[in-house]
């Protein structure tokens, strides 16, 4: 195939912005099958015979096509994004070029992008006089919000607890590159940061509060452990500044402790938000954050530190070359300048195994504040179709 074989005009059937408007008529944030459904619907309706949506044991909703004659040779584009939203919902309503309502932004203007990319694939490679080839396969999620078990079965593959089973074959375990629909205000995004949680947790020994000394106060004891979170990216091991992300952060977002007014308490927590930088990770970041906070509290305090409870790993920070094919398509397609992303995405997973680029229409916030996951959620649907042709002639000059 050559750059010019590949025409990317979307079926003229499909019209990416009727799509978001359907599927954010959809309640998502408490669960996904209807809007999963429609998906798969419209895939079945749009796309050519060769293509066959299904939904696999983890709700991914999955679909190829492939124009190669080898599978061994030919460049293979995962398309990524996720149909869950943030509660509560919020009602769709267009008011002229702006949709408007909960996961319009974050991400049904992405997906619909993404599908469009998808679509016009399909049709240049059902074309007979076409000489494309390569794989595009569209993987969406149903969890991205929570716990991401979606993604993370694409890349594992699950199991099934048998020992002698085969091993699983993840269905993402050929890609070369892939592509993680977001609100980017149309930029190629190449890094972004990840996020842990967790509770530090002080231990003292109660007494009456008349008598404090003859007791450990571990609510005294968070002055020294707040200091500590304070200044932890300060301490030797903490990760150096990063030349695409900067510096990572370290927030105390709820705390709690004691049992009664009158007594000296002998508990006190609190919850800590990490977005990380490369290359700290999750061990690591739970290591240094503990030996600094022990050694900034009274001896005769306990301090430990636990993460919140998941079965899937935490989206940790990632970064792609900038010189990838992935991001230099995107970029050549009219994408805008490479750059990091400001959220923890499924794209973590992702960017493990193949070059990762974070793109899509709409954007976190503007100037009059948040727009993804509030209330006044919204996309403008000139830049979805603009983001639709923009994957369409991107995957064009991949797929070679």
């Amino acid at each position: 195939m050559t750059r010019t074989d590949f025409e990317p005009v979307t079926p003229s059937d499909f019209d990416p912005v009727s799509f978001l408007e359907s599927l954010a008529a959809f309640e998502t944030h408490e669960r996904v099958d209807d809007a999963r459904a429609f998906l798969v619907d419209t895939i079945a309706e749009h796309a050519s015979a060769n293509v066959d949506a299904t939904v696999d044991d983890a709700g991914n909703v999955l679909a190829t096509v492939d124009g190669r004659t080898d599978p061994d040779s030919g460049t293979h584009v995962v398309l990524n994004t996720h149909v869950d939203t943030v509660p509560p919902d919020v009602p769709f309503e267009r008011d002229g070029d702006v949709l408007r309502g909960r996961g319009t932004c974050d991400a049904g203007g992405p997906l619909a992008a993404l599908l469009a990319g998808f679509l016009s694939v399909d049709a240049a490679i059902a074309d007979p006089e076409s000489s494309a080839s390569g794989a595009v396969t569209l993987a969406v999620t149903p969890d991205e919000e929570t716990l991401s078990e979606g993604a993370h079965h694409l890349v594992t593959a699950g199991g099934s607890g048998d020992a002698d089973a085969p091993e699983p074959v993840p269905a993402v375990a050929d890609a070369d590159a892939f592509v993680v629909g977001e609100p980017t205000d149309l930029a190629a995004c190449t890094a972004a940061k990840g996020r842990f949680q967790g509770t530090l947790s002080l231990s003292g020994e109660n007494a009456h509060a008349a008598e404090p000394r003859s007791g450990t106060n571990a609510v005294g004891a968070l002055e020294g452990a707040l200091a500590a979170v304070r200044t932890f990216d300060d301490h030797p091991d903490a990760p150096p500044l990063h030349d695409r992300l900067g510096a990572a952060t370290l927030t105390p977002t709820i705390v709690e402790g004691g049992t009664a007014t009158n007594q000296v308490p002998a508990s006190a927590s609190v919850v800590l938000d990490r977005r990380s930088v490369p290359p700290e990770t999750a061990d690591g970041f739970h290591d240094a954050l503990l030996a600094h906070v022990r050694d900034a509290v009274p001896a005769a305090v306990d301090a430990d530190f636990a993460f919140t409870d998941r079965e899937t790993p935490f989206l940790e920070a990632w970064a792609t070359d900038e010189g990838a094919a992935v991001v230099d398509a995107l970029v050549d397609a009219g994408a805008g300048t490479p750059r990091p992303f400001g959220a923890a995405t499924e794209a973590s997973y992702f960017a493990a195994l193949a070059p990762t680029v974070v793109f899509g229409p709409g954007v976190l916030a503007d100037d009059d504040g948040a727009v993804a996951h509030s209330p006044r959620e919204y996309v403008r649907a000139a830049d979805v179709e603009r983001a639709a042709a923009i994957v369409a002639d991107a995957l064009g000059a991949l797929l070679i």
